[in-house]
């Protein structure tokens, strides 16, 4: 009994410290700048990122935002059943990035990051640049066309070639909204770029 105590105890603390150590969603997501100066570590790995996969740090924390709005324990809602019992969620995605659970395997295998983690921060924002370096090569998408490369990290690369983006409008539209984004970010970031 003793043991079953002090299990869930110390169960209970880990889950505690994961939460209290999380970072929290920058106070202003709409403004890079104030989020690297709230975060000044994901300024960081965010650079490493781009000099690691060429991806520019303004189109990979816009894939952030859209995917997660900066929550590192971000999941898909669940389905109810008859509005009120808990159902499976559409997906496994999780963390910053969304990763599916087989998509992160793949990065991890790839990168050799077997630790990597898809709620930390560091680990997401360079799995964001391996995707999509990933997509210009595969699918022939250039490294600034946002709109494009956000298509086919929501399809994937296959779903991506095969048109499946094409019959979903309000996919196109979240893309156009994430290229937006992703321009804003960009004028925002000239004046903090140094930064960090």
């Amino acid at each position: 009994m003793k043991f079953l105590a002090w299990f869930f105890s110390a169960f209970g603390l880990a889950a505690l410290a994961i939460f209290v150590w999380t970072p929290s969603p920058p106070r202003d997501a709409g403004d890079l700048c104030r989020i690297f100066e709230e975060h000044r570590g994901w300024h960081r790995a965010a650079k490493r990122a781009e000099e690691r996969w060429g991806l520019p740090v303004h189109v990979a924390m816009a894939f952030i935002h859209q995917e997660s709005s900066f929550r590192a324990h971000a999941r898909p809602p669940r389905q109810y059943l008859f509005g009120v019992i808990p159902g499976p969620r559409p997906s496994t995605a999780l963390g910053y990035a969304q990763a599916v659970n087989g998509t992160w395997e793949q990065y991890k295998r790839a990168t050799g990051h077997s630790s990597a983690r898809r709620t930390d921060f560091a680990d997401a924002v360079d799995f964001i640049g391996w995707y999509n370096q990933h997509s210009q090569r595969a699918s022939g998408i250039a490294r600034d066309d946002v709109f494009r490369l956000y298509l086919a990290y929501h399809e994937g690369n296959g779903g991506y070639g095969a048109g499946s983006w094409e019959s979903k409008p309000w996919l196109i539209d979240v893309s156009r909204r994430v290229e937006a984004n992703a321009e804003r970010y960009r004028m925002q970031y000239e004046r903090c770029r140094g930064d960090g």
